[in-house]
């Protein structure tokens, strides 16, 4: 079920209601006039020898300040240098595009994933080329949006190729009923025993299970309705990936920083997954 899809590129010109309209409702936006650009002395830092083998990205993290998954011999304080830098032009990025987040988000890890997407995973429910949208097992969001910039640096040209899935409501209609929220006490003793970074909410419970249950499905995988997008070197995009069914097939050399965001912040909280799984299952499922 492959049908094509143009590649839609918008400027970070327009009006703020057009540009949240287009993110809320569609989840994804493509801007082919806001590339991040590598400065000279930061050029021979975009190579796969950069991370360390087995480790699919170099990362950021904001509280500590600290990289992971570089390589022994690799320049760590420039790497450093160079996401800290790619982290304040993504912030600036969605104070542009979206003013009304600016005061709402906060950041998550900033990365940089040298490898190419063929390079696989090491199980299936870490394979980012399989059909999903994201939730994260030990940092619990608690009802926020993932919203997530993405930057296309790759030096040869090659473009990031991904798969856009069903709408997440077809896609929560699906696999709701498999998913299951938290046990009584089981979301606090995830905390305690250190599982989880924070309180893993139903609402992150249920996520997660939508996750786990569209990765670890070979038929949905064959079979699911997909697009296939094309993100050429040079190219940013924003994209809520808790909402937007995606599978990552091809590219490499692609820097990304993650913003956690109120759903009260959103111009449209009926777009949020967390709305949409309350609506389904009329319940509460966060704080």
């Amino acid at each position: 079920m492959f049908s094509p899809m143009a590649l839609d590129i918008q400027s970070a010109g327009g009006t703020t209601a057009s540009r949240l309209a287009r993110l809320e409702g569609e989840g994804l936006l493509i801007l082919g006039d806001r590339p991040f650009v590598l400065k000279d002395g930061e050029r021979s830092l975009v190579s796969a020898s950069a991370s360390r083998g087995g480790t699919k990205n170099i990362s950021l993290d904001p509280a500590t300040g600290r990289v992971g998954g570089a390589a022994e011999d690799a320049d760590v304080g420039a790497l450093a240098r160079l996401l800290g830098r790619y982290a304040a032009w993504a912030t600036a990025l969605v104070g542009e595009v979206a003013p009304r987040y600016a005061p709402a988000i906060a950041p998550g890890r900033t990365s940089f994933r040298p490898r190419p997407v063929e390079d696989g995973a090491a199980s299936p429910r870490k394979d980012d080329r399989r059909l999903h949208a994201d939730a994260f097992p030990s940092r619990p969001v608690g009802g926020r949006r993932i919203l997530r910039v993405f930057s296309n640096i790759d030096p040869a040209g090659e473009a990031r190729v991904w798969r856009v899935g069903e709408p997440f409501e077809d896609y929560a209609r699906r696999w709701l009923p498999r998913a299951r929220r938290n046990l009584p006490g089981e979301a606090w003793a995830l905390e305690r025993l250190g599982v989880t970074k924070n309180r893993r909410t139903d609402h992150d419970a249920l996520m997660l299970g939508l996750h786990d249950r569209a990765k670890l499905d070979a038929d949905y995988q064959a079979t699911a309705p997909r697009r296939e997008v094309r993100f050429p070197a040079g190219t940013s995009w924003m994209v809520f990936t808790d909402s937007v069914v995606h599978a990552a097939i091809s590219g490499r050399r692609a820097l990304e920083q993650t913003f956690l965001l109120p759903v009260s912040a959103m111009a449209d909280e009926t777009a949020s997954p967390l709305r949409i799984l309350e609506r389904l299952t009329g319940r509460t499922l966060a704080p």
